[in-house]
């Protein structure tokens, strides 16, 4: 079987166009002589092949191309899903799925308009803040629309996987934020705290802050958009010690 005409555009239509994981646009418009690109992929949930990623004997063989089992995302996350299907079950893909969709609708209606985030200057943080508690770690991440990661160069494996781990848990609880009870809140702060405290031992701090930017576009007036910033720099950093320094002198002439 193949994904019908209909079911396609209806997953495209109520995708917005968008990944519905990092909801980048998914047609890139062509350059003068040249054609449009299509970078969006109709990703299946539960897997057509015996040993695919969350293949399930017992699934109906007729609903693998239905439009339930279908998730349109863009390359590089329908390749992080598949590979790493321990963390992206059928479950957490339907609420992904359910939760873009809903925020198509509410977000940009069904007019074909031009769509943009719009940074605004003075709301783009001077300088972010060591974040020392998974509590304060979840409120940065907490129904964020976008994340900015972003890390020191890594010398050793341990620390690649390590800190790689470390970003993806974090666009997790932030794409799954809204869904958590408050126990699950709880529960994933405490967790955060040991991720914390794991990377202070490697030798790293973790620093957080929150740019509110602004969605422009489509058939509503335009709308916070919340981007969750996190960086992991080496505890030697210069520019920490810097910034320490400049603080201190600032403290003490005041």
């Amino acid at each position: 079987m193949a994904i019908a005409d209909k079911v396609r555009k209806m997953l495209w239509g109520r995708s917005g166009n968008l990944c519905a994981i990092c909801r980048q646009i998914l047609v890139i418009d062509a350059p003068p002589f040249d054609v449009d690109s299509v970078v969006g992929e109709e990703c299946h949930i539960i897997s057509r092949q015996e040993h695919g990623p969350r293949n399930d004997p017992t699934f109906d063989k007729n609903l693998i191309d239905s439009y339930d089992n279908l998730l349109l995302l863009c390359s590089v996350h329908h390749k992080m899903i598949d590979d790493q299907g321990e963390t992206y079950t059928v479950d957490i893909l339907h609420k992904i799925k359910i939760n873009h969709e809903k925020w198509v609708t509410e977000r940009l209606g069904n007019q074909p308009k031009k769509v943009e985030i719009k940074r605004m200057y003075e709301n783009i943080p001077e300088y972010l803040v060591r974040v020392e508690s998974g509590k304060e770690l979840f409120d940065i991440l907490y129904e964020a629309h976008s994340y900015g990661f972003d890390n020191d160069e890594l010398k050793t494996e341990d620390e690649v996987e390590f800190v790689g781990s470390f970003f993806q848990t974090l666009q997790n609880c932030g794409e799954l934020s809204a869904d958590f009870e408050s126990y699950d809140r709880v529960r994933v702060g405490f967790e955060l705290t040991s991720e914390i405290n794991k990377l202070e031992h490697m030798g790293f701090w973790v620093f957080g802050g929150i740019e509110i930017q602004e969605l422009r576009g489509g058939t509503y007036e335009p709308s916070n958009w919340k981007a969750a910033i996190v960086k992991v720099l080496r505890a030697t950093n210069k520019s920490i010690l810097k910034k320490l320094w400049i603080m201190q002198e600032f403290i003490t002439q005041n």
